[in-house]
């Protein structure tokens, strides 16, 4: 179906959004709560899938979420999400975040996540994504073909 279908480029739907941290971000640890920064994390990914797609998704998978470093009140934390493999139905998103310091502009990675999001009609039904990845880097090809040994991964680990 690959050759079959029009493709876009990562940089088509690339996303990136902003948040400051507020008190009711914090845990008791006084960082940013992880819960809170997942569901940014989902936020991202999911509009990053929507614009490759053209269409609505859902969360099938939180693939693997890693925390580098903490974050903290009034920090802001700039999350950029790209998507690294699509499939039939499904596509991987690599969502990166970042604590940047105000007024540097210097950022610390985080976390980073590689969720998997299939491509929904109006009844939630799975459906084919119109739009295959044109791969332009080095790096894109690599992110692709990681993707693929983390499918194969999730498929032994899950047998979905």
């Amino acid at each position: 179906m690959e050759q079959n279908r029009a493709k876009k480029r990562v940089v088509d739907s690339a996303t990136q959004s902003s948040k400051i941290i507020r008190q009711e971000d914090i845990n008791g640890q006084h960082r940013l709560f992880g819960g809170r920064l997942m569901e940014w994390i989902d936020e991202v990914g999911a509009l990053t899938a929507m614009r490759h797609c053209g269409g609505l998704v859902t969360t099938l998978a939180v693939d693997q979420l890693l925390f580098k470093h903490g974050a903290y009140l009034n920090q802001v934390i700039v999350l950029e999400g790209k998507v690294t493999y699509v499939g039939n139905t499904s596509m991987e998103v690599r969502v990166d975040t970042y604590a940047e310091e105000i007024p540097t502009g210097n950022r610390v990675a985080i976390n980073h996540a590689y969720l998997i999001f299939v491509h929904v009609d109006e009844d939630g039904k799975p459906v084919p994504i119109p739009y295959g990845l044109d791969l332009r880097s080095y790096r894109e090809q690599a992110e692709w073909d990681a993707a693929l040994l983390r499918a194969q991964s999730r498929k032994e680990r899950y047998a979905y």
